[in-house]
């Protein structure tokens, strides 16, 4: 028999009998006994599946019927829904892009009210090119932590709004006259300002006659932190500078000229880019000496810190090489990180280069943002941490026994972590209270053109002091939302012990994302006061020794990251362990205090005791016993 496909009258393709009218039949009988073998097979074919789902979805063997996996907790929980916060991240971005819009949105914690609750300040930027705060969208904001998870907005009451300042930059909290109560530093585009905490919940702006007043011509103010650099017991202020500029003479880029000189990777975008930092000439930090009475002097020629020019970003301050004199290191956009050691005489001397800091492995510059320095692997020398945009490397910095940094950022596998991410305000941050600081980054790309430009922040976290791993994903949906984030502070807001986050998003509300502390680890806070030291006791060294041995390290600064502040009290996680042997307090006036078998999983307040001996002592001193801790 044969059969043949034809064409049918309707363009299709079907069956045509090539033979007689009996073989039709037959074939036609042939065909239907085997449509009903195969819808019998079918038929046993869909039963046979259905047993086997039966079979498969029922206890066997005396095993449990599975269940649906149950969600992991979440380390972060954002609690601002809670309260009416008017507060948005504001840059003014319309469509026309100026060179200041990136950076907007710093996070200042301060205990404004002395009631033991840390209380929350943001920076907010201003209407171009007016480059004034026309609005309540443009005021900066305080919010009072009410201690129940909530937070009432206290701006007015307590005069920062700002309403004169124009587009403001970061905010660094310190007590510069030793009163009791924390005053603000702001850094903007334009004249900075510095407000008294006049201890009855108001601020005053005490800038002009001060000496803060003292700036060079439209000078980009970014980021500041006070620092005790002669160790008198005053705090004086390093404040970072990026450029010049003023809407007037801001530059365009983009715009479909391949040539113009757009942000790395994004050259040759028929669009408008923000303009590559290397478009504007670079300036240098200054250094105000603080005289006391409220009075500051400029001593950036005098110090040395005139001659290093820079497009100055984020600020950490410590002691690096150990000699009792506290250090600065600011990480520079396009330009060689600084490196200012301090010579213990009023002077500095920039030996980036020579100490190994001014670039990452590959020996060139990046867009380096934020900065922070603590000892990451705990063995009594701070290390420092960058980062800078996406393509680059989060570099680390291994501090080698106080003479020079070896970047390990490879070897620890920052590097390869922090790759796909632009960041800005970065720290090291015990979050699980382990004893071992990890690294957090608040990321986002500079300008809005790139497919992977709204990014999710990140957590790395140390592995002994080894390697790290990311462990975002484990922080929760609130952590990892979205966007252009800036700013970023930590701070334990609910005294439990574990540390919280604030973040800035441009155009977003505030993120206050509590520590759920899931592991029960243990942990302690020292709330330092000074006496004969600065009073917010900045600059001073701990070293907590537990029962087990185990050595932890940290020291009392409060410049973390990218235009920000964070909480001034020293936090250690102690992991399982619940005792200590003894805290070690070394002061900036000298003294070395030893608070013996103190409890741990609470706050200890502790106030600077004994008399400050004739010369600076060594790192080998024999330890000073003090008392003077209470919970």
């Amino acid at each position: 028999m044969k059969i043949g496909v034809v064409r049918g009258n309707d363009g299709g393709f079907g069956w045509q009998p090539l033979f007689g009218e009996d073989v039709q039949q037959s074939i036609s009988r042939s065909l239907s006994q085997v449509r009903q073998q195969r819808v019998i097979h079918k038929g046993l074919m869909a039963a046979l599946i259905a047993l086997g789902a039966l079979i498969a979805s029922s206890p066997a063997n005396g095993q449990a019927e599975p269940k649906e996996e149950t969600p992991k907790p979440a380390w972060f929980k954002d609690i601002a829904t809670k309260s009416n916060i008017a507060y948005r991240t504001n840059n003014d971005f319309t469509g026309r892009k100026y060179f200041p819009q990136p950076m907007c949105g710093g996070v200042a914690v301060i205990d404004y009210d002395n009631d033991g609750n840390m209380d929350l300040f943001f920076t907010n930027g201003a209407k171009l090119p007016e480059l004034r705060k026309t609005g309540q969208e443009y005021f900066n904001a305080l919010l009072r932590n009410r201690g129940d998870g909530t937070f009432e907005e206290v701006t007015a009451k307590a005069g920062l709004a700002g309403a004169s300042l124009g587009y403001s930059f970061g905010a660094a909290v310190g007590d510069y006259d030793n009163d009791g109560h924390e005053d603000i530093f702001i850094a903007n585009a334009g004249r900075n300002a510095l407000y008294h905490n006049n201890g009855d919940g108001t601020f005053t702006d005490v800038t002009v006659g001060s000496g803060l007043d003292q700036k060079p011509k439209d000078v980009l103010s970014v980021g500041a932190a006070w620092f005790d650099f002669d160790n008198d017991g005053l705090l004086d202020l390093i404040v970072s500078n990026y450029t010049t500029w003023t809407p007037e003479t801001d530059k365009r880029c983009g715009m479909g000229d391949e040539s113009a000189p757009g942000r790395e990777g994004i050259q040759g975008v028929h669009a408008e880019s923000y303009c590559s930092p290397k478009v504007y000439r670079s300036v240098s930090p200054r250094l105000y000496k603080n005289l006391g009475h409220g009075h500051f002097a400029d001593v950036t020629d005098s110090s040395g810190l005139g001659k290093a020019l820079g497009k100055g970003m984020g600020i950490a301050v410590a002691d690096f090489n150990g000699d009792g004199w506290m250090d600065i290191f600011i990480a520079n956009d396009t330009e060689p990180n600084s490196l200012f050691i301090n010579q213990g005489d009023g002077t500095f001397k920039e030996e980036g280069l020579l100490y190994g800091a001014a670039y990452g492995q590959d020996g060139a510059p990046v867009s380096s943002m934020g900065a922070d320095a603590k000892d990451f692997d705990n063995d009594g020398w701070v290390d420092i941490v960058y980062n800078d945009l996406s393509g680059q490397l989060f570099t680390l910095f291994k501090n080698k026994g106080g003479q020079y940094f070896d970047d390990v950022s490879t070897d620890t596998g920052v590097g390869r972590l922090s790759r796909p991410y632009s960041g800005w305000s970065i720290g090291f941050i015990d979050y699980n209270n382990d004893g071992w600081k990890d690294i957090y980054s608040a990321n986002g790309d500079v300008d809005n053109l790139n497919p992977n430009s709204k990014q999710h922040d990140t957590m790395f976290e140390n592995e002994g002091g080894k390697s790290f791993t990311d462990v975002s994903d484990a922080m929760g949906k609130d952590f990892e939302s979205v966007g252009y984030q800036r700013g970023s502070a930590f701070v334990d807001l609910n005294n439990d012990g574990a540390i919280d986050l604030v973040v800035t998003s441009l155009g977003e509300k505030p993120r206050i994302l509590i520590n759920q502390a899931l592991n029960g680890n243990h942990w302690t806070t020292l709330d330092l006061r000074g006496r004969v030291s600065n009073r917010d006791a900045i600059g001073a060294a701990v070293k907590v020794v537990t029962k087990s041995g185990r050595t932890l390290y940290e020291h009392v600064t409060t410049s973390v990251g990218f235009m920000s502040s964070s909480d001034r009290r020293v936090h250690l996680g102690l992991g399982t362990e619940s005792e200590m042997r003894e805290i070690e307090i070394r002061w900036p006036s000298g003294i070395v205090q030893h608070i013996n078998h103190p409890a741990a999983d609470r706050i200890l307040h502790i106030e600077e005791a004994g008399a400050k001996p004739p010369i600076p002592a060594p790192k080998t001193a024999v330890p000073i016993t003090g008392s003077g801790a209470h919970p």
